[in-house]
């Protein structure tokens, strides 16, 4: 994490450079220091030093913006630019975000916190924020041309609003949305209650992400900003698996996690091993008696949710979106179905001609995961990631919840694969099939009579006559 010392090296990231003389350093001065995060890991959460304390969360492959405390008002900085965002080991893109990274840093408040966000404009062209769920002033709300004039680039516009209300939110631009936010200018906020809420409960580790997607082909490193529904990377805060960081808690920890919806479709966010309950939306906690347990929820475009659930069975389980092809990377959109299709004799003479041909999917797409073949420049497989009995087979929108007994209270270190207690694994089996066990109601009534008849009952069953007028 590097301050105003590094700034103006790393700005020139991707462009970024572009009108940074037209912000003098007399007026940068003034403001809070502009803190640049590059690295892609998920970092520790942030100890408030200074307001109010709250249990910080930590998000998800990001980091937690610092402030400054000036007269009682809490300053922020960002700083909209290009950067290169890393996806996954070996594919980088040309993005835009804020203060180095997409999605830009959370932004942690407390309810009642009079806060003052610096927003300074690196961009090639104009920009606006704007505080998506926040209750504040109409001048604050940031869509450009109906609250605000643009932030043309090398400008720096002030918001400054109080924190009404508790919940998970987020933030991005209202100027020239197509491109900037298919360019990946999102990040998350979260306003924490100030004192004991009874809607909140108080949680052990509390995780934060932002669902986007992208439109970028392989060997390319910029989206396609006119994509409308047929994106190829689906991702957790700007990362596709194998590089989104797996989510490590303690033994019954109580476990919130919190995430929000800026791609261009809804997503089926699936938990395994156990049931969680919907605590929150971007419009507030969720009453008590509207809540119900659940494995998955559907969250809608522009929407957040908040999933809370006791981490009670131990192991390594999978966590990712519903929608089967947005746990795969990057795949064509045009590839025929040859599932049986035996076509190899075709394939060796177009091999002649073409050398890196391959056949996809004479067997199904597992087979992708094992060909050991050059990929395009900046590129992943489809479908990947090491487990400890082999390939996952997953990409996208997937990472894994690690529960352990004894990983530390406070401790998000990755505590490596999960080590099963002897015969708690599916094996093989290879010995002759035993007699299968049969159910005691099998064949049998499921709801049988409490008092069977004592005698048979005759019944008389009577015709109508054809003449009986009926």
């Amino acid at each position: 994490m590097n301050s105003r010392r590094d700034f103006f090296k790393t700005a020139g990231i991707a462009g970024g450079a572009i009108a940074a003389a037209a912000v003098s350093r007399v007026a940068m001065a003034a403001l809070p220091e502009p803190v640049i995060q590059t690295q892609s890991d998920t970092m520790p959460p942030l100890i408030p030093s200074t307001g109010r304390p709250y249990n910080p969360v930590v998000t998800l492959n990001g980091w937690t913006l610092p402030w400054r405390m000036n007269q009682g008002v809490k300053e922020f900085h960002l700083v909209a630019e290009p950067v290169v965002r890393e996806m996954a080991p070996g594919m980088k893109a040309h993005l835009w975000g804020y203060n180095g990274q997409s999605p830009g840093p959370t932004i942690e408040v407390v309810e009642g916190d009079r806060v003052r966000i610096f927003v300074t404009n690196k961009l090639p062209e104009h920009t606006s924020v704007h505080w998506h769920g926040q209750r504040l002033p109409n001048g604050m709300d940031g869509v450009t041309g109906l609250n605000q004039p643009g932030i043309h680039p090398g400008k720096t516009f002030v918001y400054e609003f109080v924190a009404r209300r508790p919940g998970t939110f987020m933030y991005h631009p209202h100027a020239d949305e197509m491109t900037q936010m298919a360019m990946g200018m999102m990040g998350f906020w979260v306003t924490h209650p100030k004192e004991k809420h009874p809607l909140i409960d108080e949680v052990q580790r509390d995780f934060c992400f932002l669902l986007n997607a992208y439109d970028i082909d392989p060997g390319s490193y910029t989206p396609k900003i006119m994509t409308m529904l047929d994106f190829n990377l689906w991702t957790w805060n700007s990362r596709i698996f194998p590089g989104i960081d797996s989510l490590n808690v303690r033994l019954n920890d109580k476990v919130r996690i919190r995430f929000g919806n800026l791609t261009m479709t809804n997503h089926p966010i699936h938990l395994h091993g156990h049931e969680f309950q919907v605590t929150g939306t971007d419009g507030g906690p969720t009453p008590k008696g509207a809540r119900w347990h659940e494995v998955t929820t559907d969250v809608a475009v522009g929407q957040m949710r908040q999933i809370e659930f006791v981490a009670d069975e131990e192991g390594d389980w999978a966590f990712h979106c519903h929608k089967s092809h947005h746990t795969m990377n990057a795949m064509g959109h045009n590839v025929p179905t040859m599932i049986g299709v035996d076509h190899r004799g075709v394939a060796k003479k177009i091999s002649n001609l073409i050398p890196d041909y391959m056949v996809m999917g004479e067997r199904g797409m597992a087979d992708m995961g094992e060909m050991e073949m050059p990929l395009p420049d900046n590129t992943v497989p489809m479908m990947t990631g090491q487990g400890p009995f082999g390939g996952v087979e997953m990409g996208g929108m997937f990472s894994v919840l690690k529960v352990r007994k004894d990983q530390k209270p406070g401790n998000y270190e990755n505590p490596d694969w999960y080590k099963h207690p002897p015969g708690s694994v599916a094996f093989e089996w290879t010995g002759s099939m035993p007699e299968p066990a049969r159910f005691k109601a099998e064949s049998g009534e499921s709801m049988p009579l409490a008092t069977p008849p004592k005698k048979d009952i005759e019944v008389q069953i009577r015709k109508p006559s054809a003449h009986s007028g009926h």
